[in-house]
Parts: structure tokens; C-alpha cells; sequence
């Protein structure tokens, strides 16, 4: 997972589909959690091997390993002599049995360390969560669940729900999303008769939420305008139920190809995929009903299911995608038909990724006013709405959902 360049999600994906058979689920379960573990508390690792000696620059995956298992599982510090291939007596083996009786708590780490999240993010989530601050950090912590979302063109979600509890899955309805399932963290359904049919896809109930917001169902045309590979894409073609004009746009041929297969598994045909062009935007300038933006950001509200993510993030990068944000929101709003509306989702928790972006959006475009969020949850989501103000966050604390952004904004 470190040695690559891609997500640690998809390194584990990979890695699920090549030894699926070679280990039992027991094992496979073992393993995977090991590793995310490492990942999920690398701070307080580092922290801990620094206190018994060994300075951060010879800290590798092996030797935090190691001290995961002496911490968290309180392994005997001599037994990983062996699983490190150690060799003769060494600092390593001195520094280790250091931790020995200890465990990943101490009084004298930080906050960001005890929370295992970069120094310079700390004063950004103090600002956006408040008294939260803690009950937040830990729930990113946690490892979330397997969130499905039911295909409705194939199934519904009470015989969704049975086909799973048939293949030994242990699965609930989730508790906001209409159309969504919920599995424990470990749980693996590509193998199954459900995924592999298209009745279920796996999509964190908060991105469902989202897709719903959109209000696709009766629009001509709407536009998923950073489609990546068709998340979104295949919920709203679900919820406009094959009537209609679906465009899923992204600058990466790649990832289309990915969003063609998967939109052709489910049954979505009333989709077509697109690589973004200025003479194609040109010629459906104020034709779409609906613009879904589902903007590049920081992620930092998928942290609890990407944990690698948070050390991979700097703050330059934030500054760019800020810049990025709002030059893809000019673009799109271009699209927009008058009556139409334009949706901006982001899985970030960052104000400045946000609340501010819209802020700024509307100072650039004053045709643009936003709608509040309850009454469309009222139509498109039913029960209670988690939110009184306009836009809609969601949080893993508070929600049980990965983080979300999302305001909906109408041309007039």
C-alpha cells in the first residue's frame, strides 16, 4: 500500500481479488484489518517508536507493524524477531521491548498524534467541527461500513436485502438513505450473485444522499459533469428510472470506460459517457436541467475508509483544488438552463472547500440563488432531514456517513 502511488483502497482491492481463494474469510478479514490498522494509527506508531528510540527516518511498515501488535494486541515484544527477520540482537529489538505493557494510549501525546491526523489540518477541523472536534476525529478512526445502494431498475431494497441475507451476508437498511444497504467493514459482496447481477452497488450512504438530491427523476437532460467512473452517474440513471437524457462527463477516457461498464451492468441506458471538450460545452450551453459537479477535493471526509489519505495530503494541495473548485463550477454553470439547477457535492469537511466556495460562487454569478436542502430532502429522500440550513452537511460522527457537502443552486 505505501509502496504505490495509488489509494491504499484500491492497492486492497486488488490484492482482495487476487488471494480471494488462497485464504479463508477468517484470514482475509485478519489481514486486511492488520494492515488498515497500521495505516489508521501511523501517528501514534511513529509517536511510540520515536519514544523507545528509533528515530522516524528508519520507522518502516515492518517496525510499525510490529509495534501495532505489541500495542494493540499485546504480542510479546521477542516475538517479532522472527516476523521481522531480525537476524542477531539489534537496537530494533531493544526499542520494542520498550512498548512491551504499554498500550496505544498516552497521556502526553497531542491531540493530532492521539488523532492521528497531519499538525497542519488540526486548526481547520477545530473551525469547521466545533465541540465536535473529538466526538468527529474519532469517528474517523473507526472503520466504516460497507454501504450498498439497491439498483431499483432491477430490484428493490426488501428483495435486495434478502438476496444478500441468502449469500450469509449480515445486512441492514441504512438509516437515511430510501435506497441503501448497510454491511460491517470487512464485508466482501463482489463475489456474490447480487453484485455480479447489478442489483447492489457499493456507494457510502452520504454519496447516495447526494445522487438523491440531484431531483434527476422527469429532467430532459442532466449532466454528472465530473462523472469519474459513474458512482453518481448510476444513481441518478436509477432515479430517472431510463427516461430522459444522462451525460457522465470526465476529462479521463479511463475512468469513462470504467463508468461504461458499470452503467451498462446495471441497466442504465439512457446514459451516454463523455470526455469534457470546449466545442461540446459550447454547443449545450444552457440546455441542461440539471448539473451535478461532484468537484476534485480533499477527501478528508473518506478518511475513515481511506486512511492513507490523510498523510498524502498537503496543504498546497488544498489551495489548488480550491482554485480548481471554482474554475470547474464556472464552467459548468454554463450548462445550466434557466429553472435548471446546478449541485455541488464534495466528499471534503474543510469550510474553505465548501461553505466559502458557494460564497465566492455566487459573488462571481449573481443568477444563481441557492435552494434549501430540507424541502428537496422532503421529496427526494422522505423522513426526517438532518439539516435546517440551506446546504447539507454530513459527517461521520454525527451521521454514520462519510463527510459530505452538498448545496443546490438554481439559475434564474
Amino acid at each position: 500500500m505505501e509502496s504505490k502511488a495509488e489509494p491504499a483502497d484500491r492497492t486492497l482491492f486488488g490484492w482482495m481479488k487476487a488471494n480471494h481463494r488462497r485464504f479463508d474469510a477468517r484470514e482475509r478479514s485478519a489481514l486486511v484489518q492488520m494492515a488498515m490498522d497500521a495505516l489508521r494509527q501511523r501517528a501514534r506508531l511513529q509517536w511510540w517508536l520515536s519514544r523507545a528510540g528509533i528515530a522516524e527516518a528508519d520507522q518502516d511498515a515492518g517496525l510499525r507493524i510490529a509495534a501495532l501488535k505489541i500495542l494493540q494486541d499485546g504480542s510479546k515484544p521477542d516475538g517479532m524477531r522472527e516476523m521481522l527477520e531480525l537476524g542477531e540482537e539489534s537496537d530494533f529489538d531493544k526499542a520494542l521491548r520498550r512498548l512491551g505493557g504499554h498500550t496505544l494510549e498516552h497521556p502526553e501525546m497531542p491531540l493530532a498524534v492521539r488523532f492521528n491526523i497531519p499538525d497542519w489540518i488540526e486548526p481547520r477541523f477545530t473551525e469547521r467541527f466545533g465541540a465536535d472536534l473529538e466526538l468527529e476525529l474519532a469517528a474517523m478512526l473507526r472503520p466504516a461500513p460497507l454501504d450498498l445502494r439497491v439498483n431499483t431498475l432491477k430490484t428493490t431494497r426488501e428483495a435486495a436485502l434478502a438476496a444478500l441475507t441468502a449469500e450469509q451476508q449480515r445486512v441492514q437498511p441504512t438509516p437515511l438513505s430510501p435506497v441503501g444497504l448497510r454491511l460491517g467493514p470487512n464485508a466482501y459482496v463482489n463475489d456474490g450473485a447480487a453484485y455480479g447481477e447489478g442489483l447492489v452497488e457499493p456507494q457510502d450512504e452520504g454519496s447516495q444522499i447526494a445522487a438523491l438530491l440531484v431531483e434527476a427523476a422527469g429532467c430532459k437532460m442532466v449532466v454528472d459533469f465530473c462523472a469519474g467512473a459513474g458512482g453518481k452517474s448510476l444513481a441518478i440513471g436509477a432515479a430517472m428510472g431510463n427516461v430522459g437524457r444522462l451525460v457522465a462527463c470526465d476529462v479521463s477516457e479511463k475512468r469513462l470506460a470504467r463508468a461504461k461498464l458499470r452503467l451498462r451492468r446495471a441497466g442504465v441506458h439512457n446514459a451516454e459517457c463523455r470526455v469534457l471538450e470546449a466545442k461540446w460545452l459550447k454547443r449545450h450551453a444552457g440546455k441542461a436541467d440539471r448539473v451535478l459537479v461532484d468537484a476534485p477535493c480533499s477527501g478528508t471526509g473518506t478518511w475513515r475508509r481511506k486512511p492513507d489519505a490523510r498523510w498524502r495530503l498537503t496543504e498546497s494541495d488544498v489551495q489548488e483544488l480550491r482554485a480548481k473548485q471554482a474554475e470547474i463550477l464556472d464552467r459548468a454553470a454554463k450548462l445550466v438552463v434557466p429553472g435548471g439547477r446546478l449541485i455541488y457535492v464534495t466528499c471534503s469537511v474543510l469550510t474553505e472547500e465548501n461553505e466559502d466556495q458557494i460564497t465566492a460562487f455566487r459573488q462571481r454569478h449573481s443568477d444563481f440563488r441557492i435552494l434549501p436542502v430540507p424541502g428537496i430532502w422532503a421529496r427526494s429522500v422522505g423522513g426526517g432531514c438532518p439539516t435546517h440550513l440551506p446546504t447539507l452537511r454530513l459527517s461521520p460522527g454525527r451521521n454514520g456517513t462519510d463527510g459530505f457537502f452538498v448545496a443546490v443552486l438554481e439559475k434564474f
